[in-house]
């Protein structure tokens, strides 16, 4: 006899994603695209989140949205929680000890764990959507030291302005191009670079351009979520 048990809304989705409150164009690769994952998630939307607010004013006020989306998710059945946005890493402490499940905020947790796997005398870089805006505070909270090498795409001509203004189309190309164009500025500007994160939660479909270009190894949130939802349902192997 086999049983099942019941007590949640959703079956079969581990992860679930805090959706920033946006119509933002999203290429698969991104977060919140269904087709850029090999298993379920998750989505609900944190009604008032804009990116403008969590980039350009710190996610102030948004707490208890954030929260509340968190503990839907874990209600329906999340077994853990991601977001579509790097700077939330803000939020946390706050989100895990809320919601009672594993959390991983922000592609910015990977810092520490790149910086393990890489020689004496490199460090880990990042490309996020905007240089200036990411404060030693973001480092910090995600477990990152608050001076890592920091570049932004802000000085491109697509991706930042889409994102943060909130519009509804985006050319891919150009988008790629401003990545690469950031990524190669870090390795510029660093000589002891030997990996990079990429803070924000839509350029994981840059990332193959961006290492192909700058020859080191890149990490998106696309990366780190593979990893969170392997631990959150491990893979059943066959016996011989």
């Amino acid at each position: 006899m086999t049983v099942i048990e019941g007590g949640i809304n959703v079956y079969g989705a581990a992860v679930g994603v805090i959706v920033l409150d946006t119509k933002l164009p999203r290429a698969i690769g991104d977060v919140a695209n269904a087709n850029t994952w090999p298993f379920p998630m998750l989505y609900r939307v944190a009604r008032g989140a804009s990116p403008h607010v969590v980039v350009h004013e710190r996610g102030q006020g948004l707490n208890k949205i954030l929260v509340d989306t968190a503990k839907e998710l874990v209600a329906s059945g999340a077994r853990g929680i991601t977001t579509t946005g790097g700077f939330l890493s803000l939020f946390q402490d706050e989100l895990s000890a809320a919601c009672g499940v594993p959390v991983a905020s922000s592609s910015l947790m990977q810092v520490p764990l790149v910086q393990k796997l890489l020689p004496p005398g490199k460090r880990v870089g990042v490309v996020t959507v905007h240089g200036p805006r990411l404060s030693a505070d973001h480092l910090i909270a995600a477990g990152a030291p608050g001076d890592t090498p920091v570049v932004g795409t802000e000085n491109g001509e697509e991706l930042t302005r889409v994102l943060l203004q909130g519009e509804t189309r985006l050319d891919i190309e150009k988008a790629e191009r401003d990545v690469v164009a950031a990524g190669r500025e870090l390795m510029e500007r660093y000589s002891d670079i030997g990996a990079i994160v990429l803070e924000c939660h839509n350029m994981a479909p840059y990332a193959a351009a961006l290492s192909a270009a700058v020859h080191v190894p890149v990490y998106d949130l696309y990366s780190f979520i593979v990893w969170f939802q392997a631990g959150l349902l491990p893979r059943t192997f066959a016996r011989a």
